[in-house]
């Protein structure tokens, strides 16, 4: 194992780029090769944290383009960095990659409230890869809580 410089880095995911050429979706080459970078990475002993986005799947601005309420389709943006967070999770933990799904919106069935507390905790425990959603994550992430050391 080699000596990595960060032992914590945020990697910042759009949606679009889980959509590869196909430009909307899933794309199965995505899925297969995106893990393999990421527990690459967590070989080295670094904690990762990813960001990860929606647009994949839906864009807020376009729903509000469209006639939707601006709130419920940032909403329907925020459903959609979910679906894509469950997705990475599952194909991640096939890898023997541990990993916590946190929404600042509540869905316990599939996701856990994000605590800025729990979440800094749970990379003390061990070497756990977090998922974090939301359009607010990276400022929070960079700025206020300093999850980046």
């Amino acid at each position: 194992m080699e000596n990595a410089k960060f032992k914590r880095v945020v990697i910042k995911l759009s949606g679009e780029a889980l959509a590869g050429d196909q430009g909307f979706g899933l794309e199965s080459q995505v899925l297969t090769s995106l893990p393999k970078q990421i527990v690459e990475i967590v070989a080295l002993g670094v904690q990762v944290a990813i960001v990860v986005g929606g647009g994949n799947i839906w864009r807020g601005v376009a729903g509000s383009k469209r006639g939707i309420d601006r709130a419920t389709a940032d909403y329907m943006g925020m459903l959609a960095t979910v679906i894509n967070a469950l997705a990475l999770q599952d194909i991640l933990e096939a890898h023997d990659v541990d990993t916590r799904v946190q929404s600042a919106i509540e869905m316990r069935q599939v996701a856990e409230p994000y605590i800025k507390r729990k979440a800094i905790r749970h990379l003390e425990k061990k070497d756990e890869l977090l998922f974090f959603w939301c359009r607010y994550w990276e400022s929070i992430l960079f700025n206020r809580y300093h999850l980046c050391t």
